[in-house]
């Protein structure tokens, strides 16, 4: 399939489960990361699973806390899977924290 699957939370445990059944079904992915340092442990933690993505797979800069990024991902996908999720830690244990983004 030419099919574009924008998966968002893309260093999370669901979504890298997400990406590897997606790419085993032939579809393209798109993911979105905080940190672009991290592209290079998500494609190995999809390798130990047993896909080698190479350009079938590509990454957006996002943050659920901030609009930029977020046209540049959804730009001619498909369908989206949302997988990411606030994580707030230490002094961030407001409800708010979690529900508002």
């Amino acid at each position: 399939t030419d099919k574009l699957v924008l998966v968002t939370g893309g260093t999370g445990f669901i979504a890298q489960h997400c990406m590897l059944a997606l790419l085993n079904a032939d579809y393209r992915v798109r993911t979105t990361i905080r940190s672009p340092g991290r592209e290079a442990e998500v494609r190995a933690h999809l390798k130990v699973g047993g896909v080698d993505a190479g350009n079938r797979l590509s990454f957006v800069h996002a943050d659920l806390t901030d609009d930029r990024g977020w046209p540049e991902a959804a730009a001619g996908c498909d369908y989206v899977m949302h997988g990411a999720s606030p994580t707030p830690s230490g002094d961030q244990t407001r409800e708010e924290d979690w529900i508002e983004p």
